[in-house]
């Protein structure tokens, strides 16, 4: 009798499958920006033997953003429409077979190299352009509230760790096999990891592993387990009448913004904060590349305490506002440190304010956590899709708009400035325009009557 109380027992116990989902949204976006990092890690090498001038590999590297940027609203229609599980899987497997071909441009001679990869790229950008609203997606299907910001900080901090798990691996590969291997190795664990998605993601509802009591704990913390059951109308779907609400609702057009603002900060430290420390501090590029980790360290760990402090104060208030803008706000603010720089001579006083630049930017960086607490449930796909579009704009604007500051400054000082001003006004935005914090209802949509 005792022996069957405790299979009871146990099967009534609530399982953790959402974890498991995090772990492998962390693992997918590790790849996702290990697959960007690809050309920064074998572009020299590539350019080399191929005959590519600095002009034509900006071309190369600016064909990802802008076809990201493009394919932002498609994939948040497509996930809409067909699932987080489909349009996921073929997400990753497109994105990591125009990779792996990227290894095979010296099959083609002289310019046409050079358009093949830029086709490549430009068809990976579009491929991965589901990927971070799938994120958000399932993110909001399988959490509630209260372990929300953790679940999206998990797979969020993947794009710091990215560098320290590949480049090591990457850079050995185009040493020893040359820089096709790297594409080759990078598309392999692409595809491999697509097929995994089909075993693993599923509906809450759906999943084989997740029992009721997971489910019914979701549910009753406001995930949306049932986001993507089959609809009664076959017709029901999104539409420009939806993106319409999205752009003219406050509230939206606040976490738009304010993502925007807060990738600004992101994108410098990806592509002009290793140019800062070779030219206006005259490092050396083994020293660039050490010191240059050290920010994403700090920025991996604020990444992973803002989310934990966030629903912690989630818990605490059941407040969705003072959980998620505080840390925000804090964050955004207290990465304004970057401009201590400008006063200061002493390397390790510079790398010191950017740490704790990057850090705050990591604590304030929820912005998906917002995204799924926000985001209609009959168009999750669409306002992530729309949200990453704001915050993508900033990879092909912010950086073009520093290089012409430098440019005509001849230094670094108010570029610092440029990407601390737009910190205040992430921290702005989410403080003063996005309002109360919660789902967006839809409007009935005039477009379909």
């Amino acid at each position: 009798m005792a022996e069957n109380t405790n299979v009871v027992t146990r099967s009534a116990k609530r399982t953790n499958v959402r974890w498991m989902m995090v772990i492998f949204l962390f693992i997918v976006t590790a790849i996702n920006y290990g697959d960007r990092s690809t050309i920064g890690i074998a572009g020299k090498s590539l350019s080399g033997e191929l005959g590519f001038d600095a002009a034509a590999m900006g071309w190369v590297i600016a064909s990802f953003s802008i076809a990201y940027v493009i394919g932002q609203l498609p994939g948040g229609w497509l996930l809409d429409r067909f699932g987080s599980k489909r349009v996921y899987f073929c997400s990753i497997l497109f994105w990591s077979i125009f990779t792996l071909l990227q290894g095979t441009v010296h099959f083609f001679i002289g310019a046409w190299a050079l358009i093949m990869l830029f086709t490549f790229r430009f068809l990976m950008g579009l491929a991965e352009a589901p990927s971070f609203p799938g994120n958000s997606r399932i993110t909001a299907a399988w959490f509630p509230a209260k372990e929300r910001a953790t679940a999206v900080s998990i797979f969020n901090s993947a794009q710091y760790f990215a560098t320290v798990i590949f480049a090591p691996i990457m850079g050995w590969l185009t040493h020893e096999y040359g820089w096709q291997s790297v594409f080759f190795f990078m598309g392999g664990i692409g595809i491999f990891i697509s097929f995994v998605t089909i075993i693993l993601v599923h509906n809450p509802k759906d999943h084989p592993w997740a029992n009721k009591a997971e489910v019914d704990y979701i549910a009753e913390g406001g995930g949306l387990v049932d986001m993507d059951q089959k609809k009664e109308k076959k017709n029901e779907g999104p539409n420009l009448g939806y993106i319409k609400q999205l752009i003219t609702n406050r509230m939206m057009l606040g976490v738009y913004l304010g993502q925007y603002c807060i990738n600004v900060l992101t994108y410098f430290f990806i592509t002009w904060f290793p140019i800062y420390l070779a030219t206006e501090r005259n490092l050396d590029i083994k020293s660039v590349g050490f010191l240059a980790a050290v920010p994403a360290i700090c920025g991996f760990g604020g990444g992973i305490l803002g989310g934990i402090f966030s629903d912690f104060l989630m818990r605490k208030t059941n407040s969705l506002a003072i959980a998620r803008k505080t840390p925000i706000v804090f964050g955004m603010l207290f990465s304004m440190t970057m401009i201590f720089c400008n006063y200061v001579d002493s390397i390790p006083m510079v790398i010191l304010f950017m740490s704790l630049a990057f850090f705050g930017k990591g604590v304030g960086a929820l912005g998906w956590a917002v995204m799924a607490d926000t985001a209609p449930k009959e168009i999750s796909g669409l306002a992530g899709g729309l949200f990453n579009m704001f915050g993508n704009a900033s990879s092909i604007i912010s950086p073009i708009i520093i290089g012409y500051i430098v440019h005509t400054t001849g230094r670094f000082e108010w570029a610092l400035v440029f990407v601390a001003a737009h910190a205040f006004m992430a921290a702005f935005s989410f403080l003063f325009i996005v309002g109360p914090i919660k789902r967006m209802e839809l409007k009935k949509d005039p477009v379909k009557n």
